[in-house]
């Protein structure tokens, strides 16, 4: 994507954004509702065209590229043909692509043996993704384009989702999702992309996004003789909270208040210091977007 702008009457959905992913990458798109994610994933798929800028994948027109069975998607609102059992669905899909994925390994893959008689409109939520993500995988693509991939899907599922789709990167296909699920992104992600207000507002790694927010959390021990006033009042401590049987001493100078609180407070114990979690990452990243 190259100053790719979109708009819709007045309202920007997507600002000038300049954006490469690379073969073989799982990107997450992060940012809160009307940030611009399934606009930019509606134009990556060719389904709008961009205002302004140009869009490339496989250094061809979105359109093109999906027509030659290069781009799968998994889109959450996805509508399923209805009166017909899953094994019809994917037989009939099957046969719209020049050189799909054999059936056996779409359904291994997606894990649907257990239902393939089922009718579409009688499948659960966790089942009818799992249907959507076989429908992706079907064009054999060589990237992926995943919109809330896991909504409906218990733990153990969405684990063993996860774990099937870093098999398939694994083979140098590119998985681009966006998920609002901050921890599956840290966990699976190579690299984030948060978008605010339409804009990229943070690009890289989990432990660069989290590094852009300053400051870290000194965690110990509560005790009943710790004096929470005083460790509030300490130098480079900002707040102090309760997390149940801890205190987390939110810093802006964590070598500073570290040296006294152990100092002052010397009877302080099981100390941890942890950086800014992605979900506080986020939260101030998107909030300086927004502004």
């Amino acid at each position: 994507m190259t100053g790719v702008r979109k708009t819709f009457g007045q309202v920007q959905a997507v600002r000038g954004v300049d954006l490469r992913i690379e073969p073989g990458e799982i990107v997450a798109v992060l940012g809160p509702n009307g940030a611009g994610k399934s606009t930019l994933n509606e134009m990556i798929l060719g389904l709008v065209p961009p205002t302004a800028g140009s869009v490339q994948v496989f250094g061809v027109d979105p359109t093109q590229a999906v027509q030659q069975g290069r781009v799968g998607a998994m889109l959450q609102a996805g509508a399923l043909l209805s009166d017909c059992t899953v094994r019809q669905l994917l037989g009939l899909m099957h046969g719209l692509f020049p050189d799909p994925l054999p059936l056996g390994e779409v359904i291994e893959r997606a894990e649907l043996s257990e239902f393939l008689k089922t009718k579409t409109d009688r499948l659960s939520g966790g089942q009818a993704q799992r249907v959507r993500y076989a429908l992706a995988l079907l064009p054999d693509p060589d990237l992926m384009i995943l919109d809330e991939p896991t909504v409906a899907m218990d733990v153990e599922l969405r684990r063993r989702f996860w774990t099937s789709m870093h098999d398939f990167a694994s083979t140098g296909r590119t998985v681009l999702f966006a998920t609002h699920y901050l921890e599956e992104a840290d966990q699976s992600a190579d690299r984030i992309v948060v978008l605010s207000a339409g804009s990229v507002v943070a690009d890289g790694s989990g432990d660069v996004i989290k590094a852009k927010v300053s400051g870290k959390i000194i965690s110990v021990a509560a005790d009943d003789s710790l004096d929470v006033r005083l460790i509030r009042d300490l130098p480079g401590v900002l707040q102090v909270t309760s997390l149940g049987a801890r205190l987390a001493i939110h810093c802006d100078d964590s070598d500073l208040a570290l040296r006294a609180l152990l100092d002052r407070v010397p009877q302080v114990r099981e100390i941890e210091i942890t950086s800014a979690t992605l979900e506080e990452a986020f939260l101030a990243l998107t909030k300086e977007g927004a502004a």
